[in-house]
């Protein structure tokens, strides 16, 4: 089996106001970088073979101090990257409470397009099928997935075998940590959301 920790992006001033989505420039702020410090630390003794990251700068941010202290190889990967929010990219949550598309795609996230971008499911298939690339390559390896709340929702539903209708029952903070065990024809996940220490 392959294991990954999916470990959402720490925090940045868009999270809880806006859609950030790919755009550039998103850095973490003054809370997301002691968030990211913190994770050297949770990770403290768990084995690590690579680290992949989405290209956008929050996550590599967020991946940065990890990797420069355990020395740990980091891929840019792009099927890890944000769900892509096209025209509403930017726009603050209060903006979007009167769109109708918006309220569709909250309530059925499976089927229902972002104006201009992506369905949740497109974002689900390209992780999913990144994640059982790497176990098949690498069958025994454990890996750190730096990515996002809705793309890491995605992921760990898929394994779950629940519908993305049901995206906001799962928590995903920032800098929290998921885990998956990935296996020839199935996975299991082991943990969700969890905040604290691995150790």
């Amino acid at each position: 089996m392959a294991t990954f920790f999916l470990v959402r992006h720490a925090t940045c001033d868009p999270i809880g106001h806006s859609i950030a989505g790919r755009a550039p420039g998103v850095h973490l702020n003054v809370e997301g970088h002691r968030q990211a410090a913190t994770l050297v630390n949770r990770f403290d003794g768990a084995h690590i073979d690579a680290g992949y990251t989405s290209p956008l700068e929050r996550a590599r941010e967020t991946l940065e101090p990890l990797a420069r202290t355990r020395g740990i190889e980091v891929v840019v990967a792009p099927a890890i990257t944000e769900l892509d929010f096209g025209e509403w990219t930017g726009a603050r949550f209060d903006e979007l409470e009167t769109d109708p598309t918006w309220k569709r795609f909250n309530a059925a996230r499976s089927t229902t397009r972002i104006p201009g971008g992506e369905t949740m499911r497109e974002a689900q298939s390209r992780a999913v099928s990144f994640l059982e690339s790497i176990a098949e390559r690498a069958p025994e390896s454990r890996n750190i997935v730096v990515s996002h709340g809705d793309i890491i929702r995605a992921i760990v539903m898929n394994f779950l075998e629940v519908s993305l209708d049901s995206v906001h029952h799962l928590e995903i903070a920032p800098a929290s940590i998921s885990t998956v065990e990935v296996y020839p024809n199935w996975a299991v996940v082991r943990a969700l959301n969890v905040c604290e220490s691995l150790s």
